[in-house]
């Protein structure tokens, strides 16, 4: 019996030897899948930003930026799939919405409620608060909230909390697995924010307790959702340094007030941790 010619043979790779071909670099992945996932979402994002930056507008302009926003979870896809991991447990945390109804309240009142204390902030100081304002705005509330909660910044939540987080907490604490996350979150902005990509380094901490206590993506991009139009519309006065200050006191204040009453913990349980991952 005659096999088929295979061509000529491999010569045998010398001992130290690097294989540089497609294989390695799956290797690579398999081995360090959180750095792949961190090189997969800048490169998707910010190359479909670059034309943002270099001063394109109109409707091609959104698109790339609403495309853009989907680096993230994009990246934690494909490296699920590269590595041969299970992506439906992934999957099904970003439909999971079987939590108590307080989660809810949560994710959609905790943004609207640290802005009115800002507004309350600026008024004890003396800046002018028009309370007429909020009936103008709240159309514009409900429409950018259903915006970034359906095609906007909310679907890159399925790679930050639903991929990078959990795997971060295996192998660090919850505080710091949190501050690593936002680093590379806010970074993640620059190309759009500029020096403004700090802003969501401070909402990670806000993020982590809801996924840690619920393991819903769904959640987060609810919070998410409601975080963007609060911060744009729920200010009830022109922007001034003076709104800048009382919203990133206001934002790091309570960040701060979480980490202390979780004692770092940030609502985490290893078992919970990994029933979330696995569910």
């Amino acid at each position: 019996m005659t096999t088929p010619d295979a061509g000529p043979p491999r010569p045998p790779r010398l001992p130290g030897t690097a294989d540089h071909g497609p294989r390695a670099l799956r290797r690579w992945v398999t081995v360090h899948p959180l750095a792949a996932f961190v090189v997969l979402a800048y490169g998707i994002s910010w190359t479909l930003w670059v034309p943002l930056v270099a001063g394109l507008g109109g409707p091609a302009a959104q698109a790339l930026l609403l495309v853009g926003g989907f680096g993230p979870a994009a990246s934690a896809l494909i490296v699920l799939r590269g590595t041969g991991a299970p992506v439906r447990p992934w999957a099904r945390q970003i439909v999971r919405w079987r939590v108590p109804l307080r989660y809810y309240l949560y994710a959609l009142g905790l943004p609207p409620l640290l802005l009115a204390i800002v507004n309350v902030e600026l008024a004890l100081v003396g800046e002018e608060i028009d309370l007429a304002l909020l009936g103008e705005r709240l159309p514009a509330y409900l429409g950018t909230f259903l915006l970034v909660a359906t095609v906007g910044g909310g679907f890159e939540e399925p790679g930050w909390r639903g991929f990078a987080l959990p795997r971060l907490q295996e192998r660090f604490a919850p505080l710091a697995a949190t501050c690593l996350l936002a680093v590379v979150w806010g970074v993640w902005h620059l190309p759009l924010y500029g020096l403004g990509f700090v802003g969501p380094m401070v909402f990670a901490f806000f993020y982590t307790w809801l996924y840690n206590r619920t393991g819903s993506v769904l959640l987060c991009i609810l919070l998410h959702g409601s975080f963007t139009p609060a911060l744009d519309h729920l200010v009830l006065r022109a922007d001034n340094l003076a709104v800048d200050v009382a919203i990133g006191a206001t934002l790091v204040t309570a960040a701060v007030v979480l980490v202390l009453v979780t004692r770092g913990r940030l609502g985490f349980d290893a078992a919970r941790n990994r029933a979330h991952r696995a569910a």
